[in-house]
């Protein structure tokens, strides 16, 4: 079941960055990239659990800012030869507004 939640206007999430929504105890990353494109994805690096919020936003990726590892945000998963995946979450932009689902996990953690 879809459950979503307004996050905020586009607009206040910067361009190649990111805005924390914290849902419960789980933090969620919601990224902006240079397209105006948004993704969602547990805060967490699959690596050693670095905030991918502080993260460097390139094209559909961020890289962790412990290790550098490179996490795709469509799937939430590392870039190879690295291994793991962040969850993703569900998000769509409606009139200029984000919106998430913060229940529904669209990718499961590897």
């Amino acid at each position: 079941m879809t459950q979503w939640l307004e996050v905020c206007d586009l607009t206040e999430i910067p361009k190649l960055g990111a805005r924390v929504v914290n849902h419960g105890a789980l933090a969620i990353a919601v990224f902006r990239n240079a397209d105006d494109e948004v993704f969602a994805l547990e805060d967490r690096c699959p690596h050693k659990g670095g905030p991918l919020s502080q993260g460097i936003v390139h094209g559909r990726r961020v890289t962790c800012p412990l290790h550098g590892w490179n996490i795709e945000l469509i799937a939430g998963c590392a870039v190879p030869p690295d291994e793991g995946c962040a969850r993703e979450f569900p998000v769509k932009i409606e009139a200029g507004r984000v919106w998430l689902d913060p229940v529904a996990a669209a990718s499961a953690v590897a």
